[in-house]
């Protein structure tokens, strides 16, 4: 584990969707645990969960994690974790940031490590993942979103574009974005102070914001793409699988 990586996991208590995902119940274990402890097996450095409501950093604490307390009103989750950061971390020591999303109970620890794959080019400043898409209706859904990117070397694209569009167009492989971030300190601290961009609120993509900003990412290729909980029946199908 390195001291200058840490893990933050933000989670909220109001989801449109599924209120009160955090403390759903999946194999035993409220899902943010689940997540909590997909992150610990990683072993990357320590992980911390970024949370709005107390009841999440009880159950956090319960598990023997940690929490913080951050504000309710954020408007991502890259907003939420760099408060915390400035909790943990208020002397820099802190380097890389890995943010994992509170509802992906299912992802693999060896997934989570692939993210810093990509930031041992010191060109890179955030690094994200992506597996081939494989079924044929995911390739015309926009709820899946596509990376659009170049190869650099096997396994690891650059980023040149996010979509919700099926792109590119013709033969070849396309790729489903997962929404898992590994940024150097310097590029979070910069990202949270850019304001939305014109092709962040048309696609509905944050990531698009780095982009436009003259921001590299590049994305780390895995196998699978994690289950991530956002309705009633992705609840059930998380339950399911982790029950095996």
């Amino acid at each position: 584990m390195a001291d200058d990586v840490l893990i933050l996991i933000p989670a909220r208590m109001h989801s449109t969707r599924l209120p009160g995902k955090p403390l759903a119940d999946i194999a035993g274990l409220p899902m943010i645990v689940q997540v909590l402890r997909r992150a610990e097996a990683a072993r990357l450095g320590p992980v911390v969960v970024a949370c709005d409501d107390e009841t999440i950093a009880t159950a956090v604490e319960k598990a023997g994690g940690r929490a913080i307390m951050t504000r309710a009103d954020h408007p991502s989750g890259s907003d939420r974790i760099f408060e915390a950061l400035g909790v943990v971390d208020p002397k820099g020591r802190v380097r890389i940031v890995v943010n994992v999303q509170g509802d992906l109970p299912t992802i693999a620890p060896a997934d989570i490590a692939a993210a810093l794959m990509p930031l041992k080019d010191p060109a890179v400043d955030i690094a994200t993942l992506a597996a081939e898409i494989k079924k044929p209706e995911e390739r015309t859904n926009p709820n899946v979103v596509k990376v659009v990117g170049t190869l650099v070397e096997p396994g690891r694209l650059r980023a040149l574009y996010f979509t919700r569009a099926t792109a590119p167009s013709g033969e070849g492989p396309l790729y489903h974005h997962i929404g898992l971030y590994a940024y150097r300190r310097a590029a979070l601290e910069r990202y949270v102070a850019l304001p939305p961009s014109s092709l962040e609120l048309r696609e509905r993509l944050e990531q698009l914001r780095a982009l436009e900003a003259g921001m590299r990412i590049d994305v780390a290729l895995v196998g699978e793409v994690p289950l991530g909980v956002d309705t009633p029946a992705d609840l059930a199908r998380a339950r399911a699988l982790l029950a095996r």
